[in-house]
């Protein structure tokens, strides 16, 4: 008997998947409460005997991805008293004060596929709470959950949230780990914007990542190459700002391991390779009440109602103090670049695209605005955070017309330092982080960009690639 044979882990057709999947997001749509999700999954785990192991994810203060790995009968025993230490996670606690608890989220509750993260595995995202059991104020997911769950229970408006998160593909494992600015990356694709051959590797990739999305109920829209060589993007409905930032993780995590089954890497620098288009995460807003969409107004400029015209002032006027939780890497400012449609403008437009907000042609289902400056590698949980709080409570310093939104001239932050110091001395950032938050980031950003070189040039620099948030390890940083 093979050791393959030994095994019975739980193996589900991607057909089935999505079925499961969708279900569960249906439940969380519809608003089930919290003791009753939790009931119902534990249940599910006790009586599924094929499961293993229950992967809880949580994300760090700069939006960087951590899993746990839960023997399920270990789970289903301790589920109410997970604890981790927040020390060894950049940017939480002093060792002093290091013990974090970890508390499951039901409604994340999704079904995986087995070729991806193998048999056996569900996965949950967690809420992180401080030892006397308040909510951890550096948990951005929890800071966004608890904002979204106010906004419905004053008045039942909930923010809806789609993202176009664009990646590129690079040759290699780890690529990202071995780079060297003198060789820079290897592209798998010379083919552009909608036409890479049905078996080039970057189709395939493509192809593989949007099976995977579908089980895993993103609700696909397209997917396709981008403008630059080995780039992709892959759309998907949208949903609840906290679903639609829980499936960018997701989306970032499937897409790293289909690579790596490939042998090459996904990679969502904003700017991996001089003289082609950058990757950005354009997301596209809109508020809705008992399915109404607040956003749309037939007669309003654009189709656009002056509730949504207010939200998108209140970003433009606040477009310095927030840019550093959108474009929050020293990489990301070379994307800025408005020489290859970068969104660096801080005016609107319903057609051009180096503007920070498009407001794109739409009914009164798909009204929105679509803030385009987001770069990839930032955290989603304080990039819609800050967009939702900005864009309803925002200070309005300036009078904005119709004619300024479309002709002013002025620019985001060039470089990281400068967005920095817009960002420290915010009030409203203050306000709406809270100071030690605040600091916390500020701090992560200011040792990330000391480690690298303050001019940017024309190269990409070795630094800013292995010192990048999502790229860099301990072992790497200890040796400064």
């Amino acid at each position: 008997m093979s050791p393959e044979s030994l095994k019975n882990f739980l193996e589900i057709p991607y057909d089935e998947l999505e079925e499961l999947n969708l279900e569960a997001k249906e439940k969380v749509t519809n608003r089930v409460g919290e003791e009753q999700l939790r009931d119902h999954y534990i249940k599910y785990l006790n009586e599924e005997k094929r499961i293993k192991a229950v992967t809880v994810c949580f994300s760090d203060i700069e939006g960087r991805l951590h899993m746990l790995d839960y023997d399920k009968k270990f789970l289903l025993k301790s589920y109410d008293n997970l604890t981790f230490d927040g020390s060894s996670i950049r940017g939480f606690t002093q060792v002093s004060e290091s013990d974090l608890r970890l508390v499951v989220d039901w409604g994340t509750f999704r079904w995986l596929p087995a070729d991806i993260f193998g048999p056996g595995k569900v996965t949950v995202f967690g809420l992180i709470y401080d030892r006397d059991g308040s909510p951890y104020p550096s948990d951005l997911r929890g800071v966004l959950k608890s904002y979204l769950d106010r906004m419905y229970q004053t008045d039942g408006t909930t923010a809806n949230i789609s993202v176009e998160c664009e990646g590129f593909l690079f040759a290699g494992l780890n690529a990202e780990q071995n780079y060297n600015s003198r060789d820079g990356f290897t592209l798998v694709s010379k083919g552009g914007y909608f036409n890479s051959l049905p078996k080039d590797p970057l189709k395939l990739f493509i192809d593989s990542f949007a099976e995977a999305q579908r089980a895993m109920a993103f609700e696909n829209e397209k997917d396709h190459p981008e403008v630059a060589p080995s780039q992709f993007e892959l759309n998907y409905s949208y949903c609840d700002a906290l679903l639609a930032a829980d499936q960018l993780q997701l989306y970032k995590l499937l897409a790293r391991q289909i690579a790596a089954n490939m042998g090459l890497t996904a990679s969502f620098l904003p700017k991996p390779v001089s003289g082609i288009n950058g990757s950005g995460m354009h997301c596209n807003m809109s508020l809705s009440r008992d399915g109404k969409n607040l956003f749309y107004d037939a007669s309003g400029e654009d189709g656009l109602s002056e509730l949504a015209w207010n939200f998108v002032d209140r970003i433009l006027n606040n477009a310095n103090d927030i840019c550093l939780t959108l474009n929050s890497s020293v990489n990301a400012y070379r994307r800025l670049d408005p020489n290859y449609e970068a969104p660096n403008q801080i005016k609107s437009s319903a057609v051009d695209r180096t503007s920070m907000i498009r407001i794109p042609l739409a009914n009164e289902k798909s009204a929105r605005i679509e803030v385009r400056t987001v770069a990839p590698d930032a955290n989603p949980y304080l990039a819609f955070y800050t967009l939702l709080r900005t864009g309803l409570e925002g200070p309005m310093t300036e009078q904005i017309t119709s004619e300024t939104r479309r002709t002013r001239t002025r620019f985001l932050p060039g470089n990281v330092y400068d967005a920095m110091r817009l960002f420290k001395s915010s009030d409203f950032m203050t306000e709406i982080l809270g100071p030690d938050t605040k600091e916390k980031y500020y701090s992560r950003k200011q040792a990330s960009a000391h480690r690298c070189p303050r001019e940017l040039g024309t190269l990409i620099k070795s630094a800013e690639i292995l010192h990048h948030h999502e790229v860099t390890n301990q072992y790497l940083w200890s040796q400064f």
